[in-house]
């Protein structure tokens, strides 16, 4: 049973395709391609995100606070079969180091963890670690599928650092339904087709060389969360299904929107 354990630090970039296409120019000088990313291919990610009834979790990560978690199961196949491997994780955020500990199991094997508890023959201590805090958290949270996320990705790494990683994501797809890695990827897109989401994930400080370039072409860093952009989308079309009026206070599983605009506040 495969694993694996990190933390770093995640910055993230949205980048136009002109400034795209100006970073790519430079990208196998400093890096190289992810093994699935030979030739310019990219992959697939897919994604199911657990929260409990109320969103209590993404509702305490939009807040931004100093300690946040999630959970998720994640595929590299659409549709998953039974037999296909998947990645149950938790992943942490803690003064803006992240941290991922991860397990591996067929998704017949996730499916039967969820429901029961049962869980896949395991042979090494740490993979023992990480189901006990699988445990504690399905513990403390009642928690259950909420959110489909999946893009397309290319992945690099760096050449002298291979620490250094960086990732640009594209057709990023949500829905609040059908909420299996058995359904094919579909849904509604949150960023354009002209825009990349990249994402710098570094152990120490970012390379003098992408410092330069991002200056170069006028990137900045931003505060974007894929589920978190999906749980906006969904507060936004639940105020408008209800036909808000202009000026009025709205609160949606505790975020407010006030003249179209939504403001997070704490739980």
């Amino acid at each position: 049973m495969a694993i694996n354990t990190f933390a770093r630090k995640e910055i993230k970039f949205l980048l136009n395709m002109d400034q795209y296409h100006g970073l790519m120019e430079v990208i196998d000088q400093y890096m190289n391609p992810d093994k699935f990313c030979v030739g310019g291919k990219e992959y697939g990610i897919y994604n199911i995100y657990y929260d409990t009834p109320d969103d209590y979790l993404i509702r305490e990560s939009l807040a931004k606070p100093y300690y946040k978690e999630k959970i998720r199961l994640r595929s590299y196949y659409s549709p998953a079969a039974p037999d296909d491997m998947v990645f149950l994780e938790i992943k942490k955020k803690i003064g803006g180091i992240v941290t991922k500990r991860r397990v591996q199991m067929t998704l017949a094997e996730s499916d039967a963890y969820f429901r029961d508890r049962s869980k896949p023959e395991m042979t090494k201590y740490i993979t023992e670690q990480v189901f006990r805090e699988l445990d504690v958290f399905l513990n403390n949270y009642p928690i259950a599928p909420k959110q489909y996320i999946s893009y397309q990705r290319e992945a690099f790494f760096g050449k002298y650092d291979s620490d250094f990683r960086l990732t640009f994501d594209r057709k990023i797809t949500e829905r609040r339904y059908d909420l299996g890695l058995n359904y094919e990827s579909y849904g509604n897109y949150i960023i354009g087709a002209d825009q990349r989401l990249m994402e710098v994930k570094v152990s120490n400080a970012i390379p003098d060389w992408l410092v330069n370039k991002l200056s170069e072409l006028e990137i900045y860093k931003t505060s974007f969360s894929k589920y978190g952009r999906a749980y906006q989308n969904f507060v936004k079309s639940q105020v408008e299904s209800a036909g808000s009026s202009s000026g009025r206070k709205i609160y949606v599983s505790g975020i407010s929107m006030v003249n179209n605009s939504i403001l997070n506040r704490s739980v």
